[in-house]
């Protein structure tokens, strides 16, 4: 892309404000902000003419499939998940766009060691938990990894130094989660530098546009791959591509799986699976009302009681049906720090504009069934978000050296 054909794709949108730095630019810069534009979808700024609050349907439980049931028929659920992929049916996506910040780190959070004696990354201990799974199947499963434009060369690098800690290089694709950009509440663009358009990852459910503008939905095509495990960064004892959980989710005929665990709390802060209109979905901590808290099932346990941990088994097939098109837009205020019309740096104290997301629920709700598959919290949840204190790198630690591994 040019300058000329630059401003045209701006100044459809009304952003022709975004070349205003253009001739103080390097030739490098100039390039820089070229191929951003050229990539940025400006379309989603049409969301603000008709900005409204996506208002949530009617919430009613969805019973998960207890530990009872899968203790019972584990051996069906493992023959038919080591079947699958045997068959080469399934592939693990990680979501590691983020960044260590809340840990006191400026590199990816994967990067991230937890060890007390030995290095120990969070990168590793999820391809670890993965290879246990390759040498049980004897099949090496193919691991894509969704980094961020943030921390890309960071993450392929350290994984690349590391030798993918044992795992097949060849098995392993990068690509970049798409960005969105940033504006005010008018829906001007702003600008991080220069030549820079601020943009933030356009949400936890970018990861199927994701990949299809990054052409891999063809692997997914070429390779017969009908089964893709989501998961994030921060869980570190999470199973991936476990064959059990992949037997009962393809055994149940249903769309996609949620890995969920029993709430701590009734008031914990996690989203919890549920109907909504009828339709699988996922209810917000801050949206269960104390009634929803309160209400019980048939057997007298809470009724909204299975936390999601977000580990879900997606249907490739029917991917095609949570389109970005097909699923509503969240417009979330945010403090934006941005350069004003001089080139000076701004750092807001208060919401100042608005970022664009989609999220998972959204794909979920889109879906016609989801399983919910209980697992055990402390052999499977052990989320880092902060260093210390509830869902930490201590409390992480702890549970780690419970299930037997050395730090």
């Amino acid at each position: 892309m040019n300058k000329t054909e630059a401003l045209e794709k701006l100044e459809a949108f009304g952003q022709g404000h975004v070349l205003g730095f253009f001739d103080e630019l390097s030739e490098a810069q100039q390039e820089s902000l070229l191929a951003q534009i050229e990539e940025t979808d400006l379309s989603v700024l049409s969301h603000i003419i008709d900005k409204k609050d996506i208002s949530r349907g009617t919430f009613s439980p969805l019973a998960a499939m207890q530990r009872d049931e899968i203790v019972k028929r584990e051996k069906e659920f493992r023959d038919e998940g080591i079947s699958l992929i045997k068959k080469g049916k399934t592939a693990a996506l990680l979501l590691a766009g983020g960044m260590g910040t809340r840990l006191g780190s400026d590199a990816p959070k994967g990067m991230y060691d937890i060890g007390l004696t030995r290095p120990v990354y969070i990168f590793q201990r999820l391809i670890e938990n993965l290879l246990e799974v390759v040498k049980e199947s004897d099949t090496w499963i193919r691991l894509f990894i969704m980094t961020s434009e943030k921390n890309h060369e960071a993450t392929v690098s350290f994984l690349r130094e590391h030798d993918y800690f044992g795992y097949k290089e060849d098995r392993v694709v990068f690509f970049k989660q798409s960005m969105a950009p940033a504006c005010d509440y008018n829906g001007k663009l702003y600008m991080e530098a220069k030549d820079r358009i601020s943009t933030s990852p356009n949400g936890n459910a970018g990861w199927y546009s994701s990949m299809v503008c990054a052409g891999l939905d063809r692997i997914l095509t070429d390779e017969g791959i009908e089964w893709i495990n989501i998961f994030a960064v921060d869980n570190v004892l999470q199973r991936i591509c476990d064959p059990c959980f992949l037997g009962a989710t393809a055994l149940a005929g249903v769309s996609v799986g949620a890995k969920v665990v029993k709430k701590a709390a009734p008031d914990e802060k996690v989203g919890v699976m549920c109907l909504e209109d009828g339709k699988p979905s996922i209810v917000e901590y801050y949206e269960l009302s104390r009634e929803m808290m309160d209400d019980k099932d048939e057997n007298g346990d809470p009724a909204y009681n299975y936390g999601v941990i977000l580990n879900y088994l997606f249907h490739v097939p029917e991917l095609d049906a949570v389109a970005d098109d097909k699923m509503p837009m969240h417009i979330v205020e945010k403090k934006i720090a941005h350069i004003d019309d001089k080139g000076n740096e701004v750092k807001p104290s208060e919401p100042n504009g608005y970022k664009f997301e989609r999220l998972v629920l959204d794909m979920i709700h889109q879906l016609d069934s989801c399983l919910p598959y209980e697992v055990i919290r402390e052999k499977e949840f052990a989320p880092i978000k902060n260093p210390a204190g509830v869902d930490s790198v201590e409390s992480a630690r702890e549970l780690l050296q419970k299930n037997g591994i050395t730090l």
